[in-house]
């Protein structure tokens, strides 16, 4: 394979298709590029983008953010899912404050230090508000890189060595215009199960399709399998339903106003008391609950 051509079509694609999202206009802050990529994360762009902007408005710096309270976090933050990442933010945006003068850290290992803050996320930050040139994986580049580059259609488990892989395929320039190109392909032509093989721009080049689109093992398949995440009748369900009811009440609620989202009473029991210990419910004296303040 010729990576300089793989760039130079995969750029121009990118530059002809990429999608108009709010955090890539070029005034957004280091903090706008780590919220984005925070609240992406498990979570459909189109969710995230309104309170994606919501949020910069109303907490446009990281001593803003460190300074609003947990409950008010938590009701805007609504229905993204896993609000453990909203405490997160807040941890993170705390840090910055106390450690770096309120501004992100500009590099990776500052940014892997932030509550939070793992091997992706600190990339696409020194990536995409940075300019640096550092591999970000995620799974749509996974995906694109075992496809085009391996010659195999599933991904397989995350490994480190594919930090070491990406970076073989960086360009010297627009690194990060590229790492964005190769994202954004993953998300909508080398999708997950019904990838748009016919209008994709490394058709030519792409290993899988020299080897005749193999289809993946057994082994293969149930390995993807084990690794999708089932939501429906989980506890992570009912923990979102029980969620919801401290978010839209206005003062702490009984016990009687939980019971009512789900009907299994050991299940039910179970979600509260883990949002309990996660810090995302507290109970208070008279044993009703709310959200932390």
């Amino acid at each position: 394979m010729s990576f300089t051509a793989f760039q130079s079509a995969l750029l121009s694609w990118f530059r002809a298709n990429a999608r108009d999202l709010a955090w890539r206009e070029p005034n957004t802050s280091a903090w706008g590029i780590l919220l984005s990529e925070v609240m992406s994360q498990q979570t459909p762009v189109a969710r995230v983008e309104p309170i994606w902007r919501e949020w910069m408005e109303k907490w446009p710096t990281p001593e803003d953010f460190a300074n609003a309270s947990t409950d008010e976090i938590l009701r805007a933050w609504g229905k993204l899912g896993y609000p453990r990442r909203a405490l997160r933010l807040k941890e993170c945006a705390e840090v910055i404050v106390e450690k770096h003068s309120g501004q992100v850290p500009d590099t990776v290992e500052a940014l892997l230090a932030l509550p939070g803050i793992g091997d992706y996320t600190a990339r696409a930050v020194a990536a995409f508000h940075f300019g640096q040139r550092v591999p970000v994986v995620d799974t749509n580049v996974r995906r694109v890189y075992q496809r085009a580059v391996a010659g195999r259609y599933l991904a397989g488990p995350a490994k480190k060595q594919e930090l070491i892989d990406v970076s073989l395929l960086l360009p010297n320039t627009h690194a990060p215009e590229f790492s964005a190109a190769i994202m954004e392909l993953g998300a909508l032509i080398c999708t997950a199960t019904s990838p748009k093989c016919d209008t994709c721009p490394l058709l030519d080049q792409c290993e899988w399709q020299k080897l005749g689109c193999p289809s993946p093992s057994e082994e293969e398949l149930a390995s993807a399998k084990k690794r999708v995440q089932k939501f429906v009748g989980t506890d992570r369900q009912v923990r979102g339903l029980i969620m919801d009811v401290l978010r839209n009440a206005t003062e702490p609620v009984p016990l009687s106003a939980i019971d009512v989202v789900w009907p299994d009473d050991a299940q039910r029991s179970r979600a509260l008391f883990s949002l309990l210990d996660d810090g995302l419910a507290e109970q208070n004296e008279a044993g009703y609950f709310h959200l932390p303040r």
